[in-house]
C-alpha cells in the first residue's frame, strides 16, 4: 500500500497527513448516511469567488475548518519543482498582524489543532477548533491569504528544512524511493512524475521571489474553496465568511495547464537494491481513469474491482496468495480515482519470509491474467457493493472526514452531486461493467513493474551505496 500512499503526492501535515492518506486510499468517496445522500451540505458563493462549503454536525461544539487551494505541485513552474510545497511552509511566516510562527501558537492556545498538506492537485490548511473559536481562525486564514510577508532571513532556512524532510520521507525510505521512481517512469510527459516534494537539485535553487510569484499568481478566494464540518449551518457561517473571507479582493489567476501522457508501447521495469530494505515487495503499476479524466465512466468499477480484488481477507488476492498458495504476506489491488489528471491502478504482493520473489510476482500475474479471462462474478459484484455501502455507514459522524472528502472532491473537479450521488452510482454498477474496465485498464497499455530487494551481503551493500 506505500506505493500507492506515496503516490497521492501528499506532504507536510505530519501525523494528520498519513492518516488522511489512509482514508483516501481505503474509504473515499465515503458511504451513505442513506441511500439518497452522504453529507447533506449547504453550499453558497462569496462575492469575491469563494466557494463555500458547510456540513453539520451537532453531536459537539466543535468545527473543522478547511481551507482548499486549486494548485498543488501540478501547477509549478519548469526548474521550480517543490514550489508548491515550500510556499505551505512559507504560510506560516506571518503577516503584518500575525508574527512569523504564531499562527499556529494561536490556534492552539485556543485549544485547536492545525497543520497543512499539499498534493499534485491542491493545497490544505486546516484547523479543528471549538465553535466559538472559528471566527478567530477564519480571520487568521483570510489574512494570510492576500498579506503573506516574506524576508530572506525566513524564508531561507525553511528551504533546508524541506531539505531535511526530503531526506528523511524519500531519500532514506527505500520504498518511497522507488514510488518516486516509478512515478517518474509511468508519468511520461506529466506533471504527476515529478515529486511534490520537488528534486534534490531543484529545491536547493528555490528563492524567496520564486515563492512570492507563485503566492500572487495562485492564492486568492477565487481559486479556493472553504470546506467547514461541524457544529455550524450556512445561515450560521455566512456572515463570518462575508466579514472575513469576504474582504479579500478577487484576483486573476492562470488557466491551469492540461497534460496528457502519450501512448505507452513498452513495458518498463525497475529494481531497488537497498541494505535497509528487510521486506522485498513487487508492484505494478498502469494508468486508469480518475474521476474527471479519461474514461471517466469505468471510475466506479474499477472501485468494485479494487474491493473484489482486495476487500479484506476474503479478496480474490489475499484469498489466492496468502492463504491458498502461500507465496505472499500480503497482496492488493489499489485504485485511487480521486486526481484531477489521469490516475493509477497498481497490483502489488510482498512474498513471505524467505520467499522467491520472482514466484510471488508470478502468482500475481497469474491472477491478473485470470481475472482478465475469467472476470468477476455476479455475486463477487454484489458483495463488494454491499460492503462498500455499508462499511461506511456512519461517515456523516466523522468530524473531518466530510470536510476532507468534499474538499477533495471539489479541487479535482468534481461536484457536490458527485459527491452526494457516489452511493447510487457503485450501486449501478454491473458484472459487465467490472469486466470490461477490468480488461481496458490492466489488459490496455503498458506499464512500470518494480521490485524491492534487500542487498545480500557486505560487498554487495558496499557497491550499492558507491
Amino acid at each position: 500500500m506505500f506505493h500507492m500512499l506515496h503516490r497521492l503526492g501528499v506532504r507536510g501535515g505530519g501525523v494528520f497527513a498519513l492518516a488522511a492518506l489512509a482514508l483516501v486510499v481505503t474509504t473515499l468517496p465515503l458511504a451513505p448516511a442513506t441511500a439518497k445522500g452522504v453529507y447533506f451540505p449547504e453550499s453558497f458563493t462569496l462575492a469575491n469567488g469563494l466557494q463555500v462549503v458547510v456540513v453539520t454536525n451537532r453531536r459537539v461544539p466543535v468545527v473543522s475548518h478547511m481551507l482548499w487551494y486549486k494548485v498543488g505541485g501540478y501547477d509549478c513552474p519548469p526548474t521550480q519543482s517543490g514550489i508548491a510545497h515550500f510556499l505551505e511552509h512559507l504560510m506560516f511566516k506571518g503577516t503584518p498582524t500575525v508574527a512569523p510562527g504564531e499562527f499556529s501558537k494561536i490556534v492552539a492556545r485556543n485549544g485547536g489543532r492545525d497543520n497543512a498538506f499539499t498534493s499534485h492537485d491542491y493545497t490544505v490548511f486546516f484547523q479543528n477548533v471549538a465553535r466559538d473559536r472559528l471566527e478567530l481562525v477564519m480571520t487568521m486564514e483570510a489574512d494570510r491569504m492576500v498579506n503573506l510577508r516574506l524576508t530572506d532571513a525566513l524564508v531561507y532556512p525553511e528551504r533546508d528544512v524541506v531539505m531535511e524532510e526530503r531526506r528523511q520521507r524519500t531519500d532514506d525510505v527505500p520504498g518511497d524511493r522507488l514510488s518516486e521512481q516509478l512515478e517518474a517512469t509511468l508519468y511520461i510527459n506529466h506533471p504527476y512524475g515529478t515529486p511534490v516534494i520537488g528534486w534534490e537539485h531543484e529545491i536547493k535553487t528555490l528563492t524567496r521571489e520564486n515563492a512570492e510569484a507563485f503566492y500572487r499568481s495562485w492564492y486568492a478566494p477565487n481559486n479556493a474553496i472553504l470546506v467547514v464540518s461541524g457544529d455550524i449551518d450556512a445561515a450560521e457561517l455566512k456572515p463570518i465568511a462575508e466579514k472575513t473571507y469576504g474582504a479579500v479582493p478577487m484576483r486573476t489567476v492562470p488557466e491551469r495547464n492540461q497534460f496528457e501522457v502519450p501512448a505507452l508501447t513498452a513495458e518498463r521495469r525497475l529494481v531497488l537494491h537497498d541494505p535497509e530494505i528487510r521486506e522485498p515487495s513487487v508492484v505494478r503499476e498502469v494508468l486508469a481513469p480518475s474521476y474527471t479524466h479519461g474514461a471517466v465512466g469505468q471510475a466506479y468499477p474499477l472501485q468494485v474491482l479494487a474491493e473484489i480484488m482486495s476487500g479484506g481477507p476474503t479478496g480474490r488476492l489475499n484469498r489466492s496468495l496468502v492463504v491458498e498458495q502461500r507465496v505472499a504476506v500480503n497482496a492488493a489491488l489499489l485504485y485511487n480515482p480521486t486526481m484531477r489528471g489521469i490516475a493509477t491502478l497498481e497490483v502489488s504482493a510482498t512474498p513471505v519470509p524467505g520467499g522467491n520473489i520472482d514466484k510471488t510476482e508470478a502468482a500475481l500475474s497469474a491472477e491478473v491474467a485470470r481475472l482478465l479471462k475469467d472476470g468477476v462474478t455476479e455475486a463477487e459484484v454484489a458483495t463488494a457493493q454491499k460492503r462498500m455501502l455499508a462499511a461506511n455507514a456512519y461517515a456523516r459522524d466523522s468530524l473531518q472526514g466530510p470536510a476532507y472528502a468534499i474538499g477533495m472532491a471539489l479541487a479535482t473537479g468534481r461536484n457536490l452531486d458527485d459527491v452526494e450521488s457516489w452511493p447510487d452510482r457503485i450501486a449501478a454498477v454491473t458484472v459487465a461493467d467490472v469486466n470490461a474496465a477490468a480488461r481496458a485498464v490492466l489488459g490496455g497499455e503498458a506499464g512500470v513493474t518494480g521490485q524491492l530487494l534487500p542487498v545480500a551481503d557486505a560487498a554487495e551493500a558496499t557497491k550499492v551505496k558507491e
